[in-house]
């Protein structure tokens, strides 16, 4: 019997098996399988016999300075209610802040909930829900956590059940009226700060019997000792006997700006009430009194996402056994 004539080259590759996609075949191609272990049959996997498939290139490494995992403490430090962003870095400079057992000297360092941080020896919290309170300061209360010559402060005559919080600016100690409260160091710098324009309106009582025109000066902007304020908005409402009311508003809160402002127009503030901060309202709020805004009304204001809970433990589900 004749010998069967040998079969012509095929232009694939040697692989030691058939084509991926013949082109006799009938339907769509097979596709090719994946690359295997290393050290595999040959044919497209890694350590095999020429002729495979190269093996895959590893993903590259994160770029050199690229952000790890996690967090920045002082990020960290004040949603957990310890202080604000920049008191937080202060505390890791004066050495105050441990991770994991070491002390650190930098707030360049990223941190997340498997690492332990201690402010002074006590671990802080886990980070809990931004919240903010709207609280009616009374006069005669320093707005300070502590003061040097011994002073009442808000904190003295907050109520107990609150939960540690630090104040969105400050009111001096003869203010009196709205002052915003957060247990979040990141709202609370991003309500301090000037780019967020929020008009700040006060009703303001000062002794004399002022006409409109005298208020101009602060219509337009004035300068005090090299400092300059922006141009406030002065309405005078009405006579009071000796008094007379006005009502002011500001888009910033430098020390005692509307009293300074008043006296260099010649008149002396004897009363300042803030009724409202941004579109956060003072209301029927009596003193000395704490309401919580609303969560969906606070991330509606502020711009914020509503916070994800952490993701659920896997629950390890055990097959039952089938009935013999």
């Amino acid at each position: 019997m004749a010998r069967k004539p040998p079969s012509p080259p095929s232009d694939s590759r040697p692989s030691g098996r058939r084509p991926a996609a013949a082109t006799d075949r009938k339907g769509p191609p097979r596709p090719a399988k994946g690359p295997g272990k290393p050290g595999g049959k040959p044919g497209g996997k890694p350590g095999g016999k020429p002729g495979g498939r190269p093996a895959r290139t590893p993903a590259p490494t994160p770029a050199e300075g690229a952000s790890p995992d996690g967090d920045r403490i002082a990020k960290v430090m004040a949603r957990a209610g310890v202080a604000s962003r920049r008191d937080a870095e202060k505390m890791i400079a004066e050495g105050r802040v441990r991770v994991n057992g070491k002390p650190i000297a930098s707030p360049a360092l990223n941190v997340t909930a498997r690492d332990k941080v201690e402010v002074d020896g006590k671990a802080i919290s886990a980070p809990e829900p931004a919240r903010l309170w709207l609280y009616h300061k009374p006069s005669g209360l320093v707005t300070t956590t502590r003061d040097e010559q011994g002073r009442r402060t808000i904190f003295d005559a907050l109520p107990e059940d609150l939960p540690r919080v630090m104040t969105v600016g400050r009111l001096d100690l003869n203010s009196e009226g709205l002052l915003l409260l957060t247990n979040d160091g990141g709202i609370k710098r991003r309500l301090e700060l000037p780019s967020t324009g929020w008009l700040r309106r006060y009703r303001v009582r000062v002794k004399g019997a002022p006409k409109d025109e005298d208020f101009a000066a602060l219509r337009e902007g004035i300068t005090l000792d090299g400092e300059t304020f922006q141009p406030m908005q002065v309405t005078l409402d009405r006579q009071q006997g000796a008094n007379a009311w006005a009502t002011v508003g500001l888009r910033e809160g430098k020390n005692r700006e509307i009293r300074r402002a008043m006296e260099a127009v010649g008149l002396s503030v004897n009363r300042l009430i803030r009724i409202s901060y941004g579109p956060f309202q003072l209301g029927q709020l009596k003193a000395g009194e704490v309401e919580e805004v609303r969560p969906k009304i606070m991330r509606d204001q502020l711009g914020l996402e509503a916070e994800t809970p952490p993701p659920a433990k896997p629950v390890r589900r055990v097959r039952k056994p089938r009935n013999s």
